[in-house]
This record gives structure tokens, sequence and C-alpha cells, in this order.
């Protein structure tokens, strides 16, 4: 209904027609808008490999890959209402299959990938009908709306963690799903290599022609296939640490060989293999060996780098 301007005597006045109008005056934010520089909700968190097996092999009793689409532990970061998302772009979980088990092919919007923990023979992921084998160590490729599922025909239960950029398509309400119409994916092609797969063998070759520096070395994947996703594999010698920085990315740091430090603005995280840190936005972080240690890092830094937002800080 139409306000005569005649009957508005003041801005006190004037503000509840424009909220009820669906407007917002500038100079009269609830909060602001703008600040100085990032902030984040998200929390530094840590959470153990050790501990996620145990709570999977139990529900493993009562729910299989019948019932789940995937039997996985989703790591969220407990913000507000968030269930979910392990950091505001990323979401990681603990995946697990049992001997004889198959994981039905799907397809969706999400990049994805899979860093294999535990899995022995007969174990493999199948992307678009390509096999690749799933050996521990190995960083597995699954591209947005490609086909995939996870085979275990082995006679041990296979364990890993899979990453996506599930939240940053939630923001953007760009999902798509697709259930696989006879959801076994045959097999057309078994690779002896692929850019989907870079084995622990790769990782360490590709480790080799990098120089040391102060007792660290670090190798960027080559991920042309998932656009918003890094992937960074860092090596350091036993004793050695990473300079304390912080940039305008988010980060996921898993723990693949090892044993060592995350240390994440105040909080200080004992890791070992197969554990897994959150790192939010603008926080300083640094990595400290107390073995020989190799980790896996996946961030959200190419979307901040392809929208023009990125920026980085040495601290020490």
């Amino acid at each position: 209904m139409p306000i005569d301007s005649a009957d508005i005597g003041s801005l006190e006045q004037l503000y509840p027609v424009l909220n009820r109008e669906r407007y917002t005056a500038g100079w009269h934010k609830a909060r602001p808008s703008l600040w100085k520089e990032p902030k984040t909700p998200f929390e530094p968190r840590q959470w153990r490999y050790a501990e996620a097996r145990r709570y999977i092999d139990l529900a493993a009793q009562w729910i299989g890959t019948e019932q789940a689409e995937r039997r996985n532990l989703l790591m969220f970061n407990p913000v507000a209402d968030n269930d979910y998302a392990s950091l505001p772009n990323l979401v990681a979980a603990y995946q697990m299959l049992r001997p004889g088990e198959h994981a039905r092919a799907h397809r969706h919007s999400p990049n994805a990938l899979r860093l294999v923990l535990d899995a022995k023979e007969e174990v493999y992921t199948v992307v678009d009908g390509v096999q690749l084998p799933m050996v521990p160590g190995d960083v597995l490729l699954t591209p947005g709306w490609c086909w995939h599922s996870h085979f275990d025909h082995g006679e041990h239960d296979a364990y890993w963690i899979d990453f996506l950029d599930v939240p940053l398509v939630h923001r953007l309400e760009s999902m798509f799903f697709e259930p696989h119409p006879e959801q076994f994916q045959q097999v057309e092609h078994k690779p002896a290599a692929s850019p989907m797969r870079f084995s622990a063998a790769d990782q360490d070759r590709l480790l080799a022609q990098v120089p040391q520096q102060g007792g660290v070395r670090s190798v960027r994947l080559d991920t042309p296939s998932m656009r918003t996703i890094a992937l960074t594999v860092h090596e350091l010698a036993a004793g050695a640490r990473t300079p304390l920085r912080r940039d305008a990315a988010s980060r996921l740091v898993a723990i693949t060989q090892g044993r060592g430090q995350v240390e994440v603005g105040q909080h200080l995280f004992d890791c070992e293999r197969g554990d897994l840190v959150a790192i939010p936005i603008w926080h300083e972080y640094r990595i400290v060996a107390a073995t020989g240690l190799r980790l896996l890092e996946v961030s959200d830094e190419p979307v901040q780098q392809m929208l023009g937002f990125y920026r980085n800080e040495l601290r020490a």
C-alpha cells in the first residue's frame, strides 16, 4: 500500500517502511558489509583418522552400500547450524568399503578427489569407464560430471578421504546430480597411467625434481580438469618447518606419511598419518615435522585467483 510521505516525519518512522518494502538504508545497516581483511566464523580444527576409523567400522555393522549412496563420515566445522562443510568452499569425508562391496555410480556438478589411506588388492575407482587402482598414498580425481564408482574386490576393508567443492556449488546454487541408470559402471579401459591418478610413485618422482629448501619440498599437482581446487604435496625432513604464512584461501591438510604438528593461529595440532586439519582463510599457519613428513594440501586458491581476490603474506 502506498505511503503518504506526509505521514513520515522522521528517519525513525521511515526505517520500518523501508524494511517492509525490502530496502536497507546504506547508512543504517544492521551489520557492516565491508571490512579491512578476510574474516570467517570457520575454525581451525583437526579430525583424527584412528577415531573416524573406529566409528565407521562400527557403522558398517548396520549400514551397507545398498542402503547408503556412500558409507562416509563428513567432517564438518561447528559454525552456526552447519553440519556439512569443513570449510566454506570445501568438504572432506572419510569413506570405507568392505570386501565385495560396490559404491554405485553417479555423477554431479561438484569436483571430487580421493586420497587413499589403506587399501589392499583389487580396490579401484572407475571414472567414465576408466579403471584406476587405489593404492595407499594415491590421489585420484573425479572431475565434475564424470561418472564415478568404487569397488573392493579384495579381502580387506579399504579407507580413503574424499575432498569435494560441494559447499562452493551450494553457494552458487548450480547443483546437478544423476545416478547411473544401471548402477554399475562398465570398465572400458585399464590404462597404465592416467591424468586422473597421481600415484604415490608419481608423487615421489615429482618431488625428487624439486630442490629442497630448509628441508622442505613442495610440488603442485597438475589438475586442469578441476578448476576450483588446488592440490599440493609437501615433503618435510625430520625437524624441518614451513615458513609462517597466511593467505586469502582456505585449505585442508591431510597427513600421508610420518608425524608432525600443524600450527594454525593459537592452535597446535599433533598429527599422524590419515589425520586432517582445516585451515580457514587468513589464519597464520605452518607445518613442523617430528619425523619425515608428507602431506596433501587441498585448497580453494584457484577460485580466489580466478576472481582476483587472492593475496598472501609470509610472516616469518
